[in-house]
């Protein structure tokens, strides 16, 4: 049996070449603007919507210049022209309560889905319920 001592190596090592670390990049900030959500048949902006629109305020303030989309959103009851009808005037809801708290109206642009974007698919109302909405997206400069 070949002891240890016998064996040779016919190749050195390669030589041990130090590797830059690449830095890491941090990932950016999810954006934060929370939707609001509707009554059946309404665009109305009840209390608790009102609130999360003074918080989205904040998202505004230290983001100034950022345009924002709101798109207005609803469940599958009611027909299609119906429903983009009541989906715009859902964005625009959202839109003039976001003016009046002082954000440039320039910065604000709306759209309606209608029923053609669902949050949830579903066939029932807690899914409608989540359905009936105002989405906020950031606009991305090009």
């Amino acid at each position: 049996m070949p002891s240890l001592k016998d064996a040779s190596c016919e190749k050195p090592a390669p030589p041990i070449v130090k590797k830059e670390v690449p830095k890491v990049v941090p990932r950016p900030k999810t954006v934060v603007l929370n939707d609001i959500y509707f009554a059946f048949d309404r665009y109305d902006i009840r209390p608790k919507d009102a609130e999360i629109l003074r918080k989205n305020l904040e998202w505004f303030k230290a983001n100034p210049g950022k345009k924002v989309l709101i798109e207005g959103h609803c469940d599958e009851r009611g027909t299609i022209e119906y429903n983009l009808a009541l989906g715009q005037k859902r964005a625009e809801a959202a839109r003039t309560y976001l003016i009046k708290l002082g954000v440039n109206p320039e910065l604000l642009e709306t759209i309606s889905y209608g029923k053609e974007r669902p949050f949830d698919p579903g066939h029932n109302p807690k899914a409608w319920a989540k359905n009936r909405r105002a989405h906020f997206s950031v606009i991305e400069e090009k």
